[in-house]
């Protein structure tokens, strides 16, 4: 560990606006969210001077899952073209972040990140928490980019004048699904960096002590995400993920007797990209034809109209009793589907269009769809709200703003597998129509399963043991 906990510290509290603020982006998390998962969140202490390291895969969302899975007021390092609107920068400075130019926002003015540093090393004299983005931008590649050398700057500076006073401490975000709704995600917090070793070396040659503690930093970072090295092996983890995460997630479940909601699909992931790295570097032509394959599989899906989920998933013959358990639950379940979604078109659909008009990459889509949410929902509830109570009583409304996120959660399950039922039986026509065709694309990738397979046991037993 690079400092000592002083047990005489005073601990480090919230105001009251930024508890406010935790408050509600926590429950929006809880919302927004099928599951957000905090590991170990003991790492950080409850006094003293840290900093956390985060990789930056999905904008402002990212910081309010830190600040919700933190116990502590985070004094976030903010990029300076957030400040320009005075309410906006007001609004962030009470909220502890501090403001730091980037050269492609502010080339003329990178001087005034001497003020930022004397700020974050203020912070850390008064024992509080600071956290930085070292990747320096947001991006939607399956790895943690080049980090810059800032993190190791301050924390050199700062630790060079009081030694053993600072925890440098790693943390992942892992999101199952960037931009869906009700998705997973994964906060992990890592072992803390040792900085103390660089010391004598910072004091000799700093830029070589930065650039050594700055690959420490990444690789602490890389530990806690699901990282692969390049952008193509990015595109082939995707790729096997759609295809054989849920057939690992069958096996744990028959084989380890655990329920669904038990197995962590971060983690498996994370286990998936090891294995491509591992086969990248000992049998990278064995990787380049499974790509291949999949490359092929994926464009039969797409000359016959079809999903892949389809060709999983099809509804197995002979089990009548499942298909009318199935179609009972789609006829009794269609007028709350109507109910539904017909009070809860607007607030769902306005996010979805404003997430697409206004996000300029990838990352920005679920934090503009987040925010858009925030407003919307409460918007047009209370809007309808209001018009029931008008039309129909006090207590008809009561009743009717109950019903509205039962309703919503309902019809959006039932859209869901409405989903799935209308892939499932498009394949079944083409099976009827073209059976040749829909068993080459059962036969191509049960083909592609069985590859996978071998290769997953070839992995575990070359690295002697199952992270899956």
């Amino acid at each position: 560990m690079s400092a000592t906990l002083d047990l005489g510290a005073r601990r480090d509290t919230m105001d009251s606006l930024y508890r406010a603020v935790r408050a509600v982006g926590r429950f929006w998390l809880w919302f927004f969210f099928k599951s957000v998962d905090v590991r170990h969140p003991e790492r950080v202490p409850p006094a003293g001077a840290v900093l956390l390291c985060i990789n930056h895969p999905n904008n402002f969302i990212d910081s309010l899952l830190v600040g919700g899975a933190v116990g502590r007021k985070v004094h976030y390092l903010a990029t300076a073209a957030l400040f320009r609107n005075p309410l906006v920068g007001r609004f962030l400075r009470a909220c502890g972040a501090i403001p730091v130019y980037r050269r492609q926002d502010d080339p003329d003015k990178m001087d005034r990140n001497l003020d930022a540093f004397e700020a974050c090393f203020r912070a850390f004299r008064e024992g509080r928490l600071v956290a930085i983005y070292p990747e320096g931008t947001t991006h939607a590649e399956v790895r943690v980019q080049r980090i810059k050398t800032g993190a190791a700057r301050l924390a050199l500076g700062y630790e060079a004048a009081r030694p053993r006073e600072l925890l440098v401490i790693p943390v992942g975000l892992n999101f199952d699904a960037r931009k869906s709704f009700r998705g997973r995600v994964l906060v992990s917090f890592g072992s803390p960096v040792a900085v103390t070793p660089y010391l004598d070396a910072y004091r000799a040659d700093p830029v070589k002590a930065v650039e050594a503690l700055t690959d420490a930093i990444q690789w602490g970072m890389q530990a806690e995400v699901v990282h692969v090295a390049r952008i193509d092996e990015g595109r082939l983890l995707n790729a096997v993920q759609e295809l054989y995460r849920r057939e690992l997630v069958r096996e744990l479940v028959s084989e380890r007797g655990l329920a669904e909601r038990q197995i962590d699909l971060v983690r498996l992931s994370r286990a998936i990209a090891d294995s491509i790295n591992y086969f990248k570097d000992h049998e990278p032509e064995r990787v380049e034809r499974l790509w291949q394959r999949i490359q092929s599989y994926r464009a039969l899906l797409a000359e016959y109209h079809v999903k892949d989920e389809a060709v999983r998933a099809r509804l197995p013959r002979g089990r009548p009793r499942r298909r009318l358990r199935l179609t009972w639950e789609a006829i009794v379940g269609f007028p709350v589907f109507v109910y539904g979604a017909v009070v809860n078109f607007l607030p769902y659909w306005i996010p979805r269009w404003v997430a697409r008009r206004m996000s300029r990459k990838e990352t920005d889509y679920a934090t503009w769809r987040f925010l858009t949410a925030m407003l919307a929902l409460p918007l047009f509830w209370g809007l309808e709200i209001l018009v029931v109570g008008r039309l129909a009583g006090a207590a008809a409304a009561a009743v009717f703003a109950l019903s509205l996120p039962i309703s919503g959660a309902l019809a959006y399950r039932y859209w869901v597998g409405a989903g799935r039922l209308r892939s499932r039986l498009r394949f079944g026509a083409l099976a009827l129509v073209r059976a040749h065709a829909a068993r080459r694309l059962t036969t191509e990738r049960q083909a592609i399963i069985e590859e996978l397979e071998q290769a997953k046991n070839e992995y575990l037993a070359a690295t002697k043991g199952s992270s899956f």
